[in-house]
């Protein structure tokens, strides 16, 4: 294809994403500026065998998280056994110990997980980089970014065998509805959403519409005798799953933070009464925690007897002493990551820092150990991605977000998943917060 045309067709993806409003939101540049997503229409090809591993090695690790959930809020068997140090959980910040002793739908904490994999350039190797089960987001890119490559390049997908995931909205309100307390046939589902200033508020629209559910926020559902209702023209009309997307310290006004106006008061309550389901369940945060990231291999061990099939990132945890001492002294060497956050934020680069952010960093790891974890740098692998300067193909540094759906009995994983594609030269940050892109994610039928 000449540049020219190339190029067109470009013009004509940024176009459509514009007119759907397909935009994230950039809360640290002071203004909360909306911004196109920005988008590369050079694919991302994993073959088939690769890619059987992988779906092999998330289904291993969503179904040892959903157990190490099951345990940590009701017999901790892993704590007694001191697998993991009891501190280490319970100083974790999004433990939740109101959900000690609940009893979640089905057993399923996991409905929903978003794990980043990463490949090693130097060994070939798919690495989980982290693991986001509290309210991963993402997943209408995915969507939206094969419908424009469809479009945009019809001819293509008529050549290649690319495996569909146009499925996932489907399966996940099947997997909605079956947690329902009054049965599958009466279930209504709502998404609830933190209102329309929050960076995902798009996905949590465009889900909504693809489910054929109401998208409500806090102000429109109301607690009433531990029943969940959302206000209605017609009166109050029962709620039974409420697939969440905001975070748990503002779901409840009377359980988490009082000064919360995007949830619900009472929203506990009802919930741990069995009245009302939530997907993801509250307090899978604790998993999330980049320090209990270290120690999920021995939760697949621990938990289904197996070794496991994708590794992780050698990780020291800051709260033990000697990883802290190694740290203090290497850290020009390493990643230095804050537990809690994402998106990149809260994170040092060692070998492109100066000293006097290295310096600032030192400080507040020594003041606060447990919030901080330490990586070796990863050689991320490249692809091949479009440069719009010099109109030509360059490698440009990934990572890939697939979506795994739970429902108590198997894990669905959809083919392919969010390729996040690092737009600057030499960069080795992807999130769209801190100036990457992506770029759709071709799993073929055969080998290619």
């Amino acid at each position: 294809m000449a540049p020219e045309q190339f190029e067109e067709r470009r013009k004509l993806a940024d176009l459509s994403f514009l007119i759907q409003g397909i935009t994230f939101t950039v809360y640290s540049d002071g203004r909360g500026t909306e911004r196109l997503f920005p988008f590369d229409l050079i694919p991302r090809i994993i073959p088939n065998s690769e890619w059987r591993r992988i779906d092999r090695g998330l289904t291993q690790r969503v179904l040892a998280l959903n157990l190490f959930l099951q345990d940590i809020y009701g017999k901790q068997c892993i704590l007694r056994d001191r697998k993991i140090s009891r501190s280490l959980v319970y100083s974790c910040a999004h433990f939740h110990r109101e959900m000690v002793g609940v009893e979640v739908p089905k057993g399923i904490f996991t409905h929903i997980c978003g794990i980043d994999l990463v490949r090693d350039s130097k060994t070939g190797e798919f690495l989980v980089l982290e693991d986001n089960v509290r309210t991963p987001s993402g997943i209408s890119y995915v969507l939206e970014n094969r419908l424009v490559m469809t479009r945009i390049f019809p001819e293509v997908f008529q050549a290649c065998e690319v495996l569909p995931l146009s499925h996932y909205p489907a399966e996940l309100c099947r997997i909605l509805r079956s947690l329902s307390p009054r049965g599958e046939d009466d279930a209504q589902i709502v998404l609830l959403s933190p209102g329309i200033y929050n960076s995902a508020y798009f996905e949590h629209s465009f889900l909504a519409q693809q489910m054929g559910i109401e998208l409500v926020e806090g102000r429109d559902l109301i607690v009433d005798g531990g029943i969940v209702y959302t206000k209605t023209i017609h009166g109050l009309k029962r709620v039974d799953v409420i697939y969440r997307r905001v975070d748990d310290e503002f779901l409840d006004s009377l359980t988490f933070r009082p000064d919360s106006l995007l949830g619900v008061p009472g929203l506990m309550g009802a919930y741990r009464a069995g009245n009302v389901a939530l997907a993801n369940a509250v307090g899978n945060g604790v998993a999330d925690d980049k320090a209990i990231y270290a120690y999920v291999p021995e939760f697949i061990r621990y938990y289904l007897g197996e070794e496991p099939i994708l590794q992780t990132v050698d990780t020291y945890v800051c709260a033990k002493a000697t990883d802290l001492a190694y740290v203090l002294d290497h850290m020009s060497e390493l990643v230095v990551k804050a537990v809690g956050e994402s998106g990149g934020y809260g994170m040092l680069m060692g070998p492109t820092a100066d000293r006097h952010t290295i310096q600032q960093f030192r400080n507040r790891v020594s003041a606060n150990p447990r919030n901080y974890i330490a990586q070796p740098v990863i050689p991320l692998s490249r692809v091949p991605s479009y440069d719009p300067s010099s109109r030509r193909l360059a490698g440009r540094h990934v990572d890939l977000r697939p979506y795994c759906l739970f429902d108590g009995q198997k894990v669905t994983i959809v083919p392919g998943g969010l390729t996040r594609v690092a737009l600057q030269r030499d960069s080795l940050v992807v999130n769209s917060s801190q100036g990457g892109g992506s770029k759709d994610t071709w799993i073929l039928r055969g080998e290619g």
